[in-house]
């Protein structure tokens, strides 16, 4: 059942294809803001996918994030995702990111229940 309380954490080693240089969102070859929010919304998933009954699954819809400090590459870092509340589909979480000097960045995510078929059905008809 999803209650809050539900936690994981993700881990990874920072490549150079999670270098704001390479993804685009800066010119600097360190840890890039889109890779950490893919850090950040694969925490979230693991967190609530085995309290998920099939059809179902979950979809990211907002999320804010404070990037507090730089990771080179070479690095681990781990992005812990905690539920902190459900309102009927809707599931908040609060997050922390961090590398072995400490706290990289933080902040907040949403994700949505969606019944997975229908919403790929969805992004078809969107898609033309």
């Amino acid at each position: 059942m999803l209650e809050p309380g539900l936690e994981a954490t993700v881990e990874e080693t920072v490549t150079e294809d999670m270098t704001a240089e390479r993804l685009g969102s800066g010119d600097v070859p360190v840890l890039g803001t889109p890779a950490i929010l893919a850090l950040v919304e694969a925490a979230a998933v693991a967190a609530v996918s085995s309290e998920l009954e099939p059809p179902s699954t979950s979809v990211g819809v907002s999320v804010q994030l404070e990037h507090l400090a730089p990771t080179s590459v070479g690095a681990s870092v781990a992005a812990t995702a905690g539920l902190i509340e459900v309102e009927g589909r809707r599931l908040r979480f609060s997050f922390e990111v961090t590398d072995p000097a400490g706290p990289i960045a933080r902040g907040g995510h949403v994700r949505v229940i969606v019944e997975r078929e229908r919403f790929l059905s969805g992004a078809r008809e969107r898609s033309g």
